[in-house]
């Protein structure tokens, strides 16, 4: 029988459960059960929140390196290719690691059925058992408590933010959100609050299930200077760089990632210098990537695409204003609060060019459906309609001068495709 490709495994995942989404630990479980179950890193740290996840991820993976481990990141989802889901010191699997561990987890499934995610989770944690990593680092698909890669219990479990986004799976408020993140915390067990607002229901459920927490701005603080920022906590302070990640609330998530190692100190040692070396070497496409293009308006890709990422992308805006006009390329799923993505931005966008990722994927909202959106959220702003993410690049830059900039986001696909047509030649 002929073994299929990456793209064929890809397209059985789709195809091999009826929803694509379907949160609950027994199937994955019983498989990674199947499996042997083995621990896929001496240590694991799981990184979960509404926003600022694989940008934590990456500060943790590249200070990590800096301390000469090797860590293992399992991130989601990918820009421009599968393989990016899941690195091991740095670099992405290739396509034949990946196979191998599908095909280890088709044997194990028999009649069990997984969604395209769930075989992502449980190859990415195979791969690492096999792989001698000294750290596994998961991000969280979507919530915590329910999401696949809590089958693993985390050494260290540490949340973001927390803001509104995917209401349907998740509860309708912050409460009931935090709650449903703080599932990944484990008794006895570090548990980082990188938010120095969080929702009561996410110290309410921390509590219950009594993890030891840490919250940001009471048990360890970022401190803001002229030419950096101070990490400080419980007498311990350390001097450290600007990310290179450029939003302002980066700093955060650099915080909150020092925390979860100040907390693995004793197993993993404590270095300062590799601190600052990561926090100034980390880098996560899409998070305010900035694509200058000689003679023409620079191309900035973001993944903002709920109303909290919104307005940390407006924030950033406002204080690094154009020299000309800013334009932005927008796409959203259906599922996304449009008016309030759109709303914090009015003051920023001088002109929406507006894409339907329709083409892209069943989730997505047609152009002509997210003008109405956005008409009823902004009568006046001035908008046009295009096909796809590419079609509304190629519209933006024509109609840009030199001095003005091109801002690209909403979606993850947004992101993707705008990434893909700058890297393409001509």
């Amino acid at each position: 029988m002929k073994k299929r490709s990456l793209a064929e495994w890809l397209d059985y995942q789709q195809r091999v459960h009826p929803r694509s989404i379907e949160l609950g630990l027994d199937r994955v479980s019983e498989v990674w059960r199947r499996m042997g179950q083995p621990r896929p890193a001496p240590l694991v740290i799981t990184v979960g929140g509404t926003n600022g996840k694989g940008s934590t991820v990456a500060f943790l993976e590249a200070i990590l390196a800096a301390y000469g481990k090797r860590a293992g990141a399992y991130t989601s989802p990918h820009l421009l290719r599968y393989n990016e889901r899941v690195r091991v010191a740095g670099v992405d699997s290739g396509d034949a690691t990946l196979v191998g561990a599908f095909e280890r987890i088709e044997a194990a499934r028999a009649d069990i059925p997984l969604t395209y995610f769930e075989f992502g989770t449980l190859a990415a944690l195979w791969i690492f058992s096999q792989s001698g990593i000294d750290v596994a680092l998961l991000e969280v698909g979507l919530g915590g408590r329910l999401d696949a890669v809590n089958i693993i219990d985390a050494d260290v479990a540490l949340v973001t933010s927390i803001d509104l986004d995917h209401q349907d799976w998740l509860g309708n408020d912050r409460d009931s959100i935090g709650g449903e993140k703080a599932g990944i915390f484990r008794a006895g067990r570090p548990a980082i609050i990188g938010t120095d607002e969080p929702p009561a229901g996410l110290l309410t459920e921390a509590a219950r299930i009594g993890a030891i927490v840490s919250r940001a701005g009471r048990d360890f603080h970022a401190l803001r200077g002229e030419s950096g920022w101070q990490w400080r906590s419980a007498g311990v302070i350390v001097d450290l760089p600007w990310p290179a990640l450029a939003a302002p609330c980066q700093v955060d998530n650099a915080a909150a990632a020092i925390m979860a190692l100040h907390e693995l100190r004793e197993r993993i040692g404590w270095n300062p210098r590799a601190l600052a070396d990561g926090v100034r070497s980390a880098r996560a496409s899409a998070r305010l990537q900035r694509l200058p293009v000689s003679g023409r308006a620079e191309v900035i890709v973001d993944v903002a695409h709920n109303p909290q990422a919104a307005r940390m992308l407006a924030q950033w805006l406002a204080s690094s204003p154009a020299a000309g006009r800013t334009l932005a390329v927008f796409g959203a799923l259906d599922d996304k609060d449009v008016a309030g993505i759109v709303a914090p931005l009015l003051d920023q966008v001088d002109q929406w060019l507006l894409a339907g990722l329709d083409g892209l994927t069943s989730r997505g909202l047609a152009a002509t459906s997210l003008h109405a959106r956005v008409r009823a959220a902004a009568p006046s702003a001035a908008a046009s309609v295009h096909d796809d993410p590419r079609a509304a690049l190629a519209a933006a830059r024509s109609l840009a001068r030199p001095d003005d900039r091109i801002v690209a986001f909403g979606s993850f696909y947004v992101a993707a495709e705008v990434l893909a047509a700058m890297d393409a030649p001509g």
